[in-house]
């Protein structure tokens, strides 16, 4: 994880292994599209949100590509949630 200012966003960066975790636990069972994160900015606050800038596609046909940031929040206690995803 990179550090960052509680509050502040960190600088975007490589996702982690432990980020690919916490990606993989939040974004299991969507269905239709696929994301594949490329990068990673956190903010810390009861807990870390996590702004992964993804590449995502179709999963059935794949037809296209495009990018959105899937925001995750993990929580102190619990598991990690979308919060939100947004095309870019």
């Amino acid at each position: 994880m990179t550090t960052n200012t509680v509050g502040g966003w960190s600088a975007w960066g490589p996702v982690t292994p432990e980020e690919k975790i916490i990606f993989v636990e939040a974004t299991h069972g969507l269905l239709g599209v696929s994301y594949t994160p490329q990068m990673v900015s956190t903010q810390v606050v009861a807990g870390t949100n996590y702004r992964y800038k993804c590449l995502a596609s179709l999963v059935s046909p794949a037809i296209g590509q495009w990018e959105a940031i899937v925001q995750i929040y993990q929580p102190l206690q619990g598991a990690p949630h979308i919060t939100h995803i947004t095309p870019v």
